[in-house]
């Protein structure tokens, strides 16, 4: 195979680092030791698995500045929150679902019955691909990756191209920490390898993470078998800043929840609705905000917002931001409010006097722009926040915590916040609804997504 893997960096517009993709001998090889050590791995016991990965996070947790400064060259955050990654949620995440496993994987005992020994064992699938993406790649494949391997899994991660290199460090880590070998594999895969590995018998479980035509193509690919496919997709996540709000604590948490990560956040938000009491302060306050965050060089710790990852999605993002102009919203981000510095770099931008005729309204746009708009009441609200495809989360800002239950039973969509928005609990599930996705991750139920039950109905002998 003459293609090369290529990461070009954000930053420099470079090549970064290259990679030979897979030969048909190396992906056979690890489907091979997949299968082999699946058979002594789901008999290992939890603890020896507990012990082998704990200490893979503790070697993440020791290379998290380079590898956070790395992250920053492969896809463009800046470098004073990219080691944050590894060092915040994706140890909080790794470390719950680990201290979770033996509780989570337990048998199901039901009554006692006289004469009978009966009870559901939880079982490991065998080889769960992961297809992991490049806009929080540690965060999105630990997910996945630390739940297979503890419920007895073996594992294969193929990382997006843009941060390869992480689905290497992953390797790396679980050397060190002393995992057998098979029981972790990664490959560097070209789409139509992709394609032809998920047809193949010895994979027995999907993790998808990714865009809405990506998770379609991924559900065609495997169509002719019957194995488990959980896929996270799409967003178009909205927010409801209710009359009775606190001001101060909305705007501050949904400017950051915009725009953090250069708004390249499936769970970030798009589109904001705000009480009409309201809307005139709430706005000011947003627009003041957001002016003063640093657009520049990744690379220095002043910066709060970087180059988009690839310049095809900054493109895609700025013509949609003009095709919503054209067809009447209201910029307040002006030209010579943040320096140019040409794309894949984008400033922030904020758009009122839109519609839900507007493509910026309907489509996931995955870049630092926020949507705003006034609504009469809460009903109006809900109903906005509904008239989308996506479920991911949705966020209700009051200070009524009986108004957010009720409203939020009636909002379509897999995690309901108060007063927060952009974060991941581990200890809650991590699923969505329509076009969002399906399957569930993070919580004792995310396990669910690595096994499958098996029941045991035992007559005992008469003695």
């Amino acid at each position: 195979m003459n293609k090369k893997l290529e990461i070009i960096s954000p930053v420099t517009g470079e090549v970064y680092v290259s990679r030979e993709y897979a030969d048909n001998r190396r992906i056979e090889s690890v489907l091979e030791s997949s299968v082999k050590a699946f058979s002594s791995w789901k008999d290992t016991p939890i603890q020896t698995r507990s012990e082998i990965c704990i200490r893979a996070i503790q070697y993440f947790q020791n290379h998290s500045e380079n590898w956070g400064h790395e992250l920053t060259m492969q896809m463009g955050r800046p470098v004073r929150y990219s080691p944050n990654e590894i060092l915040n949620g994706f140890s909080e995440r790794a470390e719950y679902m680990i201290g979770i496993a033996e509780q989570a994987l337990s048998a199901i005992n039901p009554s006692e019955k006289e004469g009978f020994k009966r009870f559901i064992k939880k079982e490991p699938l065998g080889t769960v691909l992961v297809l992991a993406p490049w806009n929080y790649p540690y965060l999105t494949a630990v997910n996945s990756v630390i739940p297979a391997l503890m419920a007895g899994n073996t594992v294969i991660l193929k990382h997006s191209d843009q941060t390869a290199l992480c689905a290497e460090h992953f390797d790396e880590a679980f050397r060190v920490a002393g995992l057998p070998d098979g029981v972790f594999n990664y490959l560097h895969l070209t789409h139509e390898q992709v394609s032809d590995i998920l047809c193949d018998e010895r994979i027995s479980s999907v993790v998808f993470t990714g865009s809405v035509e990506g998770g379609m193509s991924v559900q065609k690919a495997v169509s002719s078998r019957f194995i488990p496919v959980a896929l996270e997709l799409g967003g178009k996540d909205p927010a409801y800043v209710a009359q009775d709000a606190d001001l101060s604590m909305a705007v501050e948490n949904l400017v950051d929840g915009s725009f953090f990560n250069s708004g390249q956040s499936c769970c970030g938000i798009e589109r904001i609705y705000v009480h009409l009491n309201r809307y005139e302060e709430f706005l000011d306050q947003f627009i003041t905000l957001t002016r003063s965050y640093v657009l520049g060089d990744p690379t220095k710790i002043e910066t709060t917002l970087g180059p988009m990852a690839r310049i095809s999605n900054a493109k895609t993002a700025f013509d949609t931001i003009q095709d919503a102009i054209r067809q009447g919203a209201t910029a307040h981000i002006k030209p010579g409010d943040f320096p140019d510095f040409g794309l894949p770099w984008l400033a922030p931008q904020i758009l009122t006097e839109v519609n839900h005729n507007m493509k910026i309204m309907s489509e996931e746009t995955f870049a630092p722009v926020a949507c705003i708009t006034p609504v009469q009441n809460d009903d109006e609200a809900v109903h906005l926040m509904n008239d989308s495809k996506y479920g991911l989360t949705a966020s209700i800002w009051t200070t009524d915590t009986e108004k957010a239950l009720y409203l939020g039973n009636k909002i379509e969509t897999g995690t309901l916040f108060m007063n927060r928005c952009d974060y991941l609990d581990p200890e809650l599930a991590w699923t969505g609804v329509k076009e969002s996705g399906r399957g569930c991750t993070l919580s004792p139920m995310g396990y669910d997504q690595f096994t499958r039950p098996k029941s045991y109905h035992l007559r005992l002998s008469a003695k």
